[in-house]
């Protein structure tokens, strides 16, 4: 394993990390903490020492999950976790809170979470605010470096970087959005900060729709997603990549990646930023912040077969909806705009027009098949 300085903290972190959101439940739906905790320290184990989580991950399961694994890790390792908690005290007691679930003294990286917009980040520094609070854990040495995740542009990253308050920074960054925060990305490093990517396979996209994804490898890459992860591992602007892994053997995939580093052709970069739309910045990551609406709408899902009308067209957001979750495309009717799921949406994914948008295809598509049966 491959191993980078964390801005100027001192820390020394693996290029791949371990993302805690994707542990698999159990066909009762729970999870089996100490199967869990297995996959964790074989990670350990193959020399992954960044393990990122945070509260509400696997149905508010991830702290704890990590916690068992903590008790007997086989190595070093560094645990990030994040609260996105407006109220500064509310924040201190979810902190305390995520200390005990994991089992910790402290937390190395603390990350004010999701930071949305420039307007959002400077309520968040606001007095008596989650950064006041976060700070002040700090100084009492519950908190080791205090950080920020975001899906805000590359230009919005760079003035919030430029303030000086944060250590590092947690960011959306793959291979098929890079053009909207590589600014972002670029200015943190060039501030001493660490790097951390999140959704470095597009929320697992890549690699389930590998297909679509054939013009990003080189000719010696396996698979998109080697490909993909390649990108990210080559650029020395980047401190780790978080990876998720709920299985053993996505372990052991996501680990060689970062093994033996390889050089990424810019020319090749090139001419995939040259096929990449703007839409391919609004993919849905699948991260199911935006659950859970009072229609009862499955709001994620409806996203992220939406991505298909991105990628293809329409009609593969129709065969999504029916053959991976038989949902009713029509759910999308029952949306009253109320604004809940945007507004806990990270990537800013306007999802009121989406919805709207798909019930005016499920309208079209009633009519013509009305025409066609009289």
């Amino acid at each position: 394993m491959q191993y980078r300085e964390y801005g100027r903290t001192g820390k020394k972190v693996s290029v791949i990390g371990f993302g805690g959101m994707r542990f698999v439940p159990e066909s009762d739906k729970k999870y089996d903490y100490d199967k869990c905790a297995d996959i964790v320290r074989k990670a350990n184990e193959l020399g992954v020492n960044y393990f990122d989580t945070a509260p509400g991950y696997c149905a508010d399961n991830s702290e704890q999950i990590f916690g068992r694994a903590f008790q007997k890790m086989p190595g070093q390792f560094y645990v990030s976790t994040k609260s996105g908690e407006m109220d500064g005290a509310v924040l201190r007691a979810q902190l305390e809170r995520s200390l005990k679930r994991l089992g910790l003294q402290k937390i190395n990286f603390y990350n004010i979470w999701s930071v949305k917009t420039l307007a959002d980040y400077k309520n968040r520094m606001k007095k008596g605010g989650p950064y006041e609070a976060a700070a002040q854990a700090k100084k009492e040495g519950l908190i080791e470096h205090l950080v920020f995740s975001t899906h805000c542009t590359g230009e919005e990253i760079e003035l919030i970087v430029k303030d000086g308050v944060f250590e590092g920074v947690t960011v959306g960054y793959n291979i098929i959005n890079f053009p909207f925060r590589q600014k972002g990305i670029k200015a943190a490093y060039a501030h001493g900060m660490g790097v951390v990517v999140m959704n470095p396979l597009s929320g697992g996209l890549i690699p389930k729709r590998s297909e679509l994804f054939e013009y990003l490898k080189n000719p010696d890459d396996a698979t998109p997603a080697d490909a993909a992860l390649r990108f990210l591992v080559s650029q020395k602007e980047i401190t780790t990549n978080i990876c998720g892994m709920g299985r053993m053997e996505e372990v052991l995939i996501n680990v060689k990646a970062g093994e033996k580093i390889r050089d990424f052709p810019e020319s090749k970069k090139l001419e995939i930023q040259g096929k990449l739309s703007l839409g391919m910045d609004k993919l849905c990551t699948g991260c199911q912040y935006c659950e859970y609406c009072p229609q009862e709408i499955e709001v994620s899902k409806h996203m992220l077969a939406y991505n298909q009308t991105i990628l293809e067209d329409k009609e593969h957001y129709f065969g999504q909806m029916k053959w991976h979750w038989d949902i009713p495309a029509e759910q999308a009717d029952a949306c009253t705009e109320c604004g809940i799921c945007e507004e806990k949406c990270t990537q800013h994914i306007n999802i009121k027009e989406r919805l709207k948008e798909i019930s005016k295809w499920v309208k079209e598509r009633k009519e013509a098949s009305g025409a066609k049966t009289s």
